[in-house]
Order: structure tokens, then C-alpha cells, then sequence
């Protein structure tokens, strides 16, 4: 009996080594297989492209036991699995696929590719990772709209320039000679992408004839360049003149040329030439060639005004030139330097004689004046008296004064 308890005892001891072996072995396989699975999470990373271009889409593992990579559309529809393709769409190709490694290529991408792709592990349990591909939508070349040709001085018009397909919004700037000036701007959504218009509006002018007016697309898909589409206006408006002549005094004999230059839209061509409101003189001395008048040899017959008129569909204008021919024996030489020095010497000596003879005059006369004292000094011994003689001449002077009355 004693035995056969030993023999039981005995027994347990041996299972409960084993089972704790059996056990310790589980808990060592889990931590292994922990510690494997923890490396094989896909690694994947959000992707910008331009429509029309090339999006390369790539998930990695650090770590991985062979379990196949796997990668989804938008519409949860398989690409890859592995290196087998499993979506018939021949923009879609492998470039990639190892154990650690699935890179696909989407070419000719378009904005309906935009989506959430999903890179998938098929461990226990499966693992994913989702990257954003965002599609750029290309604006297309801006069109300018609402310029007739020609333009007539004092329209107004208004210049509209329209661009779609972009995404993001474009931005449209307006340029005037390589000179950026504000339109005002309307942005319209339509589906994925947008339309955006820009206005210009403005009074034309002769100014404006010739003017190029470009609108500019800027945006971030055209990263080397940028759309634009120019217009150059073209203004008709009436002509205005102006004379131009070859020297500046006429004198007889000389050689003149007088050009008649109109400004205008269509050009005023040719011009007329009148004199004084009549016909020009002698032909054979006096030459009219298109828009020039020339005269050979001037003399004082020529003299009188000028007329040079131009006339287009929109209106007349005309200039005018007075022309006065002087005798060149007539005209007075240059100045005498020495003469001038003359005239200036004898004006400084004759004042300086005059100050010298006013200055003796004052010197002499100053203090000539008589007072009591000075009359009555001639008879007197001393001052005293003098008063006193003076004050008898003022007596007397009255007694007489009196008397005589």
C-alpha cells in the first residue's frame, strides 16, 4: 500500500515537471512569435502627382516570414498580390515585389485615380496601411474673350479671360506691357476640378493702340513654367499733326525742310500742304515729296504760314508754321567787347569825379551858420557882450520893425 502511494506521488512529480516544461515552451513560442509579427507592419507614405503623369506606389516591411503584400484601390478592388496581377488596367504595372517590398506604377493618372490606396499584410491578423494619392488637375491655356479688332477711341470694352480644368483653383493675374494690373476674379467649382475667370474693364485710348494684354495661369502642378495668352489692341481714332523742320532761324539762301508728321489711326496718308490758305509757290523751287516740304534756297517771298492737314475716316486735324525769312547782311553782328569797356570806364570815372567835387562842396560849407554870439562878436570884447550886442540888433530890429509900421 505504502508503495503503491510512492509509485502515484511519484507520477504527479513527473507530470507537473512536464506540464511546466510544456508550458514554459508556449509562453517562449508566443514571445517569439510577438517579437517576429512586430517588424511586419506595412510601411507606406502619401503621394502628389500631376494628372497625366506617373504615381509610383510602394510598401515596405522591415521584417516578414514570407506572408504576401497586398495593394487595394479606392474602390477596395486588388492591384497586386504578391508579384500576380489582379486588376486588368494596363496603366497599372509591377516595378517591385520581394518579401519586404511591393511597388506598383499607375501611369497616365487621372483625377478619378485620386483616393485612398491601402497596402495590406496577410499575417494573423491581417495588417494594413493606407496612403492618400492626391491628383493635380492641369489648367488649361487661358482664353481671352470680349476684344473685337479694331476698337474705336472712347469704347469701353471688357476683357474676360477663362481658364478650367484646374485643381486646386488656379490663380489668373493680368498683365499690361509686362506691367501686372488687378482684374476681378470668379472661381467656379465644377466636379473635381474648377474654372476660374478674371475681368478687365476700362475706356479705351489712343494710348491703348498697340498694347498687349496677357493673362498669366499660375499654378502648382506647372512647376517650370506657366499658360498664358496674349491680345494686342488695336485702336482707331482720329489723327492729330505736327510739323518738324530742319534749322531753327531761316535766313535767305538757307536750305529748309519742313515734315509733316500725323499721328492716327488708320494713318492719315498722304497730307496736303497749303500756304496762307492758297496753293504753295514755284514747284521747281519748292518740293513736295509725300510728307515733306522743301525749299532749295529760301528768300523773303516764301514768307507766310504753313498748313499741313491730314485727314483719316474718323476725322481732320492740321498744324501750322510760320515762316519768316531775314536778310542775313540785316541782322546784327556780334557785340563790341571794347566799346562796352569804353562806355562802363568813362561812366565809373565821371562818377567818381562827381562824389570827389560833392565831398569838396560839403567840406567847405559845413558849419557856416550864424548864431547870436557870432552876430554880436565883430564889436564885442568878450562873449558876454556879444550876447548882449546880439540882443540889442534883435531890439533895435523890432524898434525898427515897430518904427517902420
Amino acid at each position: 500500500m505504502m508503495m503503491k502511494q510512492h509509485m502515484l506521488f511519484t507520477l504527479y512529480s513527473i507530470c507537473g515537471i512536464v506540464l511546466k516544461d510544456i508550458l514554459a515552451i508556449s509562453v517562449a513560442a508566443t514571445k517569439n512569435k510577438v517579437r517576429g509579427t512586430q517588424g511586419q507592419v506595412p510601411i507606406i507614405q502619401n503621394m502628389t502627382v500631376t494628372e497625366g503623369g506617373i504615381a509610383n506606389l510602394t510598401c515596405r516591411v522591415e521584417h516578414n516570414d514570407n506572408t504576401s503584400l497586398q495593394w487595394s484601390n479606392p474602390a477596395q478592388q486588388t492591384l497586386f498580390f504578391g508579384d500576380k496581377k489582379a486588376l486588368r488596367d494596363n496603366r497599372i504595372e509591377l516595378v517591385r515585389a520581394t518579401s519586404q517590398e511591393l511597388t506598383i506604377s499607375i501611369s497616365e493618372v487621372t483625377l478619378a485615380d485620386e483616393g485612398m490606396y491601402t497596402c495590406s499584410l496577410f499575417t494573423m491578423p491581417v495588417k494594413t496601411a493606407k496612403a492618400f494619392l492626391t491628383v493635380l488637375g492641369v489648367p488649361k491655356k487661358p482664353e481671352i474673350n470680349g476684344l473685337t479688332k479694331p476698337v474705336l477711341e472712347g469704347d469701353q470694352i471688357t476683357l474676360t479671360c477663362v481658364t478650367s480644368g484646374s485643381k486646386p483653383a488656379a490663380d489668373v493675374r493680368w498683365f499690361k506691357n509686362e506691367k501686372e494690373i488687378k482684374g476681378a476674379k470668379e472661381v467656379n467649382a465644377s466636379g473635381k476640378t474648377f474654372t476660374v475667370k478674371s475681368s478687365l474693364q476700362f475706356l479705351v485710348n489712343r494710348h491703348d493702340d498697340g498694347v498687349a494684354y496677357t493673362c498669366r495661369v499660375d499654378h502648382v502642378s506647372l512647376t517650370a513654367t506657366h499658360e498664358e495668352t496674349t491680345q494686342v489692341l488695336e485702336v482707331h481714332y482720329a489723327p492729330y499733326v505736327e510739323i518738324k523742320h530742319s534749322i531753327p532761324a531761316t535766313l535767305e539762301g538757307q536750305y529748309l525742310k519742313l515734315e509733316c508728321v500725323p499721328h492716327g489711326n488708320p494713318s492719315p496718308d498722304p497730307v496736303l500742304w497749303t500756304k496762307d490758305g492758297g496753293e504753295l509757290p514755284d514747284l521747281d523751287r519748292v518740293i513736295v515729296e509725300g510728307r515733306e516740304l522743301t525749299f532749295m534756297s529760301l528768300n523773303r517771298t516764301d514768307n507766310g504760314t504753313y498748313r499741313c492737314e491730314a485727314t483719316n475716316h474718323l476725322g481732320t486735324s492740321h498744324a501750322e508754321y510760320k515762316l519768316v525769312v531775314k536778310d542775313p547782311n540785316a541782322l546784327p553782328g556780334p557785340p563790341d567787347h571794347a566799346l562796352i569797356g569804353g562806355i562802363v570806364a568813362v561812366v565809373v570815372f565821371a562818377t567818381l569825379c562827381l562824389i570827389i567835387v560833392l565831398g569838396r562842396y560839403l567840406a567847405r560849407h559845413k558849419g557856416t551858420y550864424l548864431t547870436n554870439e557870432a552876430k554880436g562878436a565883430d564889436d564885442a570884447p568878450d562873449a558876454d557882450t556879444a550876447i548882449i550886442n546880439a540882443d540889442g540888433n534883435h531890439a533895435h530890429a523890432e524898434e525898427k520893425k515897430e518904427y517902420f509900421i
